[in-house]
């Protein structure tokens, strides 16, 4: 009898992603059992479990996925099961915590797309700066624009204070240079997008952070992502299907969420083939999420989408 493929998701949370479940169902996986309130110490037992059960054509079949909220948590969990494998009983493991790895990805490389239109050279040396930066998807964004050459400042509500102690985290978990700004009120904001060439609206669903008459404001922007579906529009006069499209007001164009979340959607999918029909284990993180975003759109723009 041939043996089942088995994902073991290890969360920290009291409850796994019935969206990550579907993902993984569809991707393949035909058992898929979720290990909640699994925190970095329980890490090691539980791989350990997963792997030495199953000998080495079982560990073939078998990966791991870190869910949970805390893009800097899932990173070390990832690592610490990575770590605690035992050759030649070594698993494929990825971690995406409340999908920021591979929204993010989605988002930044969309906006890669978007620039190298105008600039070969991409983010690099941009002013890239992050609205809802101290979220999950905010700071990973943050972390992946910082990786390809720009400028980060991850902004929040909470103030300058609070932002660039989230920025020096994240900075120093990912070994990339970034730095916080505030978005406190509507002064600030605009501020913050006076000197930016890219904004990344990665707050709450439902939250306007720019509005219509804070767009003058952004004279040298040249791309506007948002990643909130709900009405109204994180970053106003960006639609939620758009595609890169002129921003009106502004000489910047915008890339809305249903486009950024169609993306996301096939990066996660790729991943988790990509792990489960591995020859040799993988671990696949947020380096490898943004690079199967750009190779997703590098396709899609060849084929005219």
């Amino acid at each position: 009898m041939e043996r089942p493929y088995i994902l073991h998701m290890f969360t920290p949370t009291r409850q796994a992603s019935p969206f990550d479940v579907n993902m993984a169902a569809d991707a393949g996986y035909q058992v898929i059992v979720p290990y909640c309130e699994a925190g970095l110490d329980m890490v090691t037992a539980l791989t350990q479990d997963a792997i030495f059960s199953r000998g080495p054509k079982g560990v073939a079949r078998t990966g791991i996925f870190i869910g949970g909220r805390d893009a800097l948590l899932a990173a070390d969990m990832l690592e610490r099961a990575r770590d605690s494998m035992v050759p030649p009983f070594v698993v494929s493991a990825m971690a995406d915590p409340s999908g920021a790895y591979t929204t993010a990805a989605a988002m930044v490389a969309y906006v890669e797309l978007a620039l190298r239109r105008t600039r070969p050279e991409g983010l690099q040396g941009t002013s890239v700066v992050v609205l809802g930066g101290m979220g999950p998807v905010g700071r990973i964004a943050g972390a992946m624009a910082a990786q390809a050459g720009a400028q980060v400042r991850l902004s929040s509500r909470a103030g300058t204070e609070a932002a660039e102690k989230a920025a020096q985290a994240t900075a120093a978990r990912f070994k990339v240079p970034m730095h916080g700004t505030s978005g406190a009120d509507r002064a600030a904001v605009r501020q913050s997008i006076a000197t930016a060439d890219v904004v990344l609206n990665c707050a709450a669903a439902g939250v306007q952070v720019v509005a219509p008459d804070d767009l003058p404001y952004a004279r040298q922007m040249r791309v506007a992502a948002d990643v909130n579906a709900v009405p109204p529009e994180g970053i106003a006069g960006v639609g939620v299907m758009d595609a890169i499209v002129p921003l009106a007001g502004t000489g910047a164009v915008g890339v809305g969420a249903l486009a950024i979340g169609n993306v996301k959607y096939q990066t996660q999918h790729r991943l988790l083939v990509q792990m489960r029909e591995a020859k040799k284990a993988v671990t696949l993180g947020y380096a490898e999420a943004f690079e199967t975003a750009r190779a997703y759109l590098a396709e899609t723009a060849g084929q005219g989408g």
